[in-house]
């Protein structure tokens, strides 16, 4: 994605001062092209509204009624329920109007108002703040450990102000933590929030790198989480295994979706095989399906070969099974396949009649039990006796069936 830090004309930037360094997690977390930002448009009739970033790409919409001059990425001090908060500018102009009318928030008094842009001094006490972020979350797990509280606490967000901090948490059934947050506000000493989210939220808050090796969409640009369903994978001839199919959040990959439009329009030009096909050769079951190469694999139950069958000539076995007629073969002319397999037979066996040939003439003699002959043995002793009767180890008996060996005129004579 591209950098959010600025976006004015000229080449220094504005916002983070990162110089377009930042990643994911900082100032393009969640990040929203601007293609309105060249936009001109009366100074009567400029949208005030603008869209703001919070902690794990939380936003919400304020109201610039003091026309403060704004970029993207500007640290802004804006107004909450009791106190202020902290935040950064992610959208303004046309675009928050338009993401506005998406999320059906209607443009009324009820958008807080930008107080006035951050300086250097919010800054650091934001910092502050946010160092007490993972001693609390930490403490707030023993705590509901200790209470055997059914919930999933993942993140905290502590308001800049240090007043306030909210708790979000996932949990499979209703938790009453109204004990908890007297519990927590009494330890913590701030007003408590306690928020609940799916895993799929709690996912997209704290990041993370999918098996594809890029960031989590749910945590760099996806907002909308639609339905997945086990379907999705079948129409994509995807295995069915729960490991490879879940994403971080433990739910089916949000990625199902993606391409199940294109599968679902090649899959209209597949035909449906319900029962095998029935040729002369025997019942020919589908295997599998490559769905945009249009091409169908078969296998008979007596073989382990696989017979690759374009779809037009599926459509035309399937007529004819259901005229209750066999083809002779998967393919379309019986004849014609067997005069190839023949031809292409009788090749494989000359040309293996012809290396094996060409291993006799090039198969080397074994050298002689008693070395080369440049080279005898001369501390060998000479045994007399063809059966070799008189064994040097004295264990090895005479075998009696054993015959004469043949003198070899061409061995060295013995030492």
């Amino acid at each position: 994605m591209g950098c959010a830090c600025g976006t004015t004309k000229d080449s220094s930037v504005k916002g983070c001062q990162n110089n377009g360094t930042c990643g994911t997690g900082g100032c393009n977390k969640m990040n929203v092209f601007d293609w309105l930002s060249d936009m001109e448009v009366p100074a009567a009739d400029k949208f005030l509204a603008v869209e703001v970033r919070f902690k794990n790409g939380r936003k919400e919409f304020y109201r610039n009624t003091d026309k403060i001059e704004l970029y993207t990425g500007d640290p802004i001090i804006v107004e909450v329920q009791n106190g202020h908060h902290l935040g950064y500018v992610s959208m303004q102009g046309e675009l928050v109007r338009l993401q506005m009318q998406k999320k059906n928030i209607a443009d009324d008094d009820q958008i807080k108002k930008i107080y006035r842009k951050a300086n250097q001094r919010d800054l650091e006490k934001l910092q502050e703040v946010q160092k007490r972020e993972m001693p609390t979350l930490y403490r707030t797990r023993e705590i509901v450990k200790e209470r055997k509280l059914n919930m999933k606490l993942s993140d905290i967000e502590f308001q800049a102000d240090n007043t306030k901090a909210t708790f979000y948490y996932s949990a499979e059934e209703r938790v009453d933590f109204r004990e908890l947050i007297k519990v927590l506000a009494t330890e913590f000493k701030v007003r408590v929030e306690m928020r609940q989210i799916n895993l799929r939220q709690e996912a997209g808050r704290l990041g993370g790198i999918g098996v594809c090796g890029r960031e989590l969409c749910c945590s760099t640009w996806l907002t909308d989480f639609k339905n997945v369903t086990t379907g999705a994978a079948r129409y994509q001839n995807l295995s069915l295994n729960p490991t490879k199919l879940s994403g971080q959040c433990g739910r089916l990959k949000c990625c199902l979706n993606y391409e199940l439009e294109t599968y679902m329009e090649a899959l209209q030009h597949i035909p449906k095989v319900e029962a095998p096909l029935l040729t002369q050769q025997g019942e020919a079951k589908l295997q599998k399906t490559d769905i945009f190469r249009k091409i169908m694999w078969f296998g008979y139950e007596s073989e382990n070969t696989w017979f690759p069958i374009n779809i037009d000539r599926v459509n035309q076995i399937l007529e004819l099974n259901r005229a209750g007629k066999k083809p002779a073969t998967l393919d379309k002319d019986a004849e014609a396949v067997r005069e190839p397999l023949a031809t292409l037979n009788s090749d494989l066996v000359s040309m293996d009649n012809k290396f094996r040939d060409k291993n006799k003439k090039k198969k080397k003699k074994k050298p002689n039990r008693q070395g080369n002959s440049n080279n005898p043995n001369p501390n060998r002793p000479n045994n007399p006796n063809p059966n070799q009767g008189n064994n040097a180890g004295g264990n090895r008996p005479n075998n009696p069936n054993q015959g004469n060996r043949p003198n070899n005129p061409n061995r060295p004579p013995k030492a």
